[in-house]
């Protein structure tokens, strides 16, 4: 056997030896993948299962996957006796106040703030930078009593636009700094070619910066919009009145001292995710393109 051919068969094995080795690799990156879909997915699906299963098959201690009788009792009751007293649909409202209110005004906010530090230099940017990044940092419930007392001193307890206006509060630092990326990654060419042609500044910041930002607008205004739907601490903190309650809060009332309405919860916090499910699935596509063009600068 010559030795160019004890080179090739070498060669060959070594070759082998690596499409295996990535096979295996892609096959393990798969499986894990899967496995923390699964984990991830599971809560959902026992949530909603939960929904539509008797109360018989919800308390017993085999393990039923699906509901062998499926049954609307738990959804009716919601719909018909509602929670605390109020209709559901009110809590649904009060909900969609909140963080559709939040997205809104957090949305100018962050896309001007974004503009002026991305575009601008001036002293102390640096340092608003790493601040935001610090905010980011502090847990929601340590500043709740001092929150507490501006929103009492505005006048806004117990009113949804003081919730609204704290939640624009806790989300605003993460927008501003997603948004900084989209905003730098428009070329400032752009801008200068439009004052070139006599546009003004409010005119070329709507006509040419804005609808190349949109796309990670929409994505900011997702994670914005899930933060906002789903507070629960800040909510029951601000809000008194039962009648202005958000759904995470009013699902507390279906635990009592003594039981736990595990029908009742499941089926109230189906519906409180299809708000969610339908908001992520008109702007999904939107959300991936702007994550794309957010992470490539130029």
């Amino acid at each position: 056997m010559t030795t160019y051919d004890t080179r090739r068969r070498s060669a060959s094995r070594t070759q082998g030896n690596l499409k295996r080795r990535r096979t295996l690799g892609k096959a393990g990156l798969n499986t894990t993948a899967v496995l923390v879909f699964l984990f991830a997915v599971f809560p959902v699906y026992w949530m909603v299962t939960t929904a539509f299963k008797s109360s018989e098959q919800i308390f017993t201690t085999d393990f039923i996957p699906f509901p062998t009788d499926p049954t609307l009792e738990h959804v009716k009751r919601v719909f018909t006796e509602g929670v605390a007293g109020h209709s559901i649909w009110r809590y649904l409202l009060n909900s969609s106040i909140v963080a559709l209110g939040t997205v809104l005004i957090g949305a100018v906010f962050a896309l001007l703030a974004a503009t002026a530090v991305a575009r601008f230099r001036f002293r102390g940017r640096t340092s608003f930078l790493i601040l935001l990044l610090i905010v980011q940092m502090v847990p929601g419930e340590a500043l709740l009593i001092p929150l507490f007392l501006m929103v009492r001193r505005a006048g806004l307890y117990d009113q949804l636009l003081g919730l609204v206006v704290v939640n624009v509060a806790m989300t605003l630092p993460f927008a501003i700094w997603m948004l900084r990326t989209f905003v730098a990654a428009v070329p400032k060419e752009l801008e200068e070619a439009a004052w070139i042609d006599g546009a003004s500044r409010f005119a070329t910041f709507w006509r040419v910066l804005f609808p190349l930002v949109a796309p990670g607008l929409v994505a900011t205004s997702i994670f914005s919009f899930i933060t906002a739907w789903n507070e629960f601490v800040f909510a029951l903190t601000l809000i008194g009145d039962q009648g202005s309650y958000t759904m995470p809060v009013a699902l507390r009332y279906f635990v009592s001292q003594r039981s736990v309405d595990w029908g009742g919860i499941m089926a109230a916090s189906t519906l409180m995710t299809i708000p969610v499910i339908v908001f992520f699935l008109l702007v999904q596509r939107r959300m991936v393109s702007g994550l794309v063009a957010g992470a490539v600068k130029g």
